[in-house]
């Protein structure tokens, strides 16, 4: 169990339940975020398979039987996709879908649409997935990127047991902004492509105007229309600087070499040796 900066009575409960043989919790100092806390959780599991849920219980134990299931006939990760979203707004399942199109935009690898954290993972997965040395991390993307033997279960999620997530829109599209950064370079490219789109009409029409002006003598005119064509390229360059600039942030991330979390207290003993 990972408590990952609560600000209730999480830790009490978890070190009550980590006085029981198999039990362990990790505290850590502050709230890392949820990528953090599950590589925390990653980092201690010791089992040859290990299942990642959330503690809300909107993620069912009972399917870990079916989970078990798959890795025992062979397969090396088991994952959790969620038969419909009808519980969602309109907003979210469109943000959805136009997220996993443009991650999955490339042809590399693929991230499983509707699939979430919920999942069992053989060894040799964990592994892989503790070796990766970057710091800005989304977990959805490097499941894939690590690649394995993979099936997916439907499933559809319970009810959130207590209390409200704090999992909010904002949250949301920064989980989305690291996505698309970390596995995409098209943002780049597309503000390449943008500028190529304007700067070639742009040229042409510069020609037009200079011959036109020789040739017929032509005034020059429109001021409102070169402001407001100023205005409106100076908006796009600043576009295109931020989107670099979301780029060159996770650079300074890594750079840092920052721990990803930092633990407070460790409570329990976990699963001993050999213990199946």
């Amino acid at each position: 169990m990972v408590d990952d900066g609560s600000t209730d009575d999480t830790a009490a409960v978890a070190e009550a339940w980590c006085e029981l043989a198999g039990f362990r919790c990790i505290s850590l100092s502050r709230n890392f975020g949820k990528e953090a806390a599950l590589t925390a959780g990653l980092a201690a599991a010791t089992g040859d398979a290990v299942v990642l849920l959330d503690g809300d219980l909107q993620h069912s134990p009972a399917l870990i039987h079916a989970m078990l299931a798959q890795w025992v006939a062979g397969a090396e990760v088991v994952y959790a996709v969620r038969q419909e979203r009808s519980d969602e707004s309109r907003f979210k399942q469109l943000g959805s879908k136009l997220f996993y199109g443009l991650v999955n935009s490339s042809d590399r690898f693929e991230v499983p649409k509707d699939a979430g954290d919920f999942r069992l993972m053989d060894r040799k997965v964990v592994d892989a997935l503790m070796s990766l040395p970057e710091r800005s991390r989304f977990m959805k993307g490097l499941y894939a990127w690590v690649g394995f033997r993979a099936v997916a279960l439907p499933y559809t999620p319970a009810p959130r047991a207590e209390g409200t997530t704090k999992f909010n829109a904002r949250r949301l599209v920064r989980l989305a902004l690291d996505g698309l950064t970390a596995f995409t370079t098209w943002p780049l490219r597309m503000v390449s492509v943008v500028g190529l789109l304007f700067a070639v009409p742009a040229f042409g029409y510069g020609i037009y105007v200079t011959i036109d002006h020789l040739l017929f003598g032509n005034s020059v005119s429109g001021w409102t229309t070169i402001v407001v064509s100023l205005m409106f390229f100076i908006g796009i360059q600043m576009i295109s600087t931020g989107i670099v600039g979301e780029y060159i942030a996770r650079i300074y991330e890594e750079v840092k070499g920052r721990p990803l979390y930092v633990v407070r207290r460790e409570h329990g003993k976990g699963l001993e040796t050999g213990a199946p």
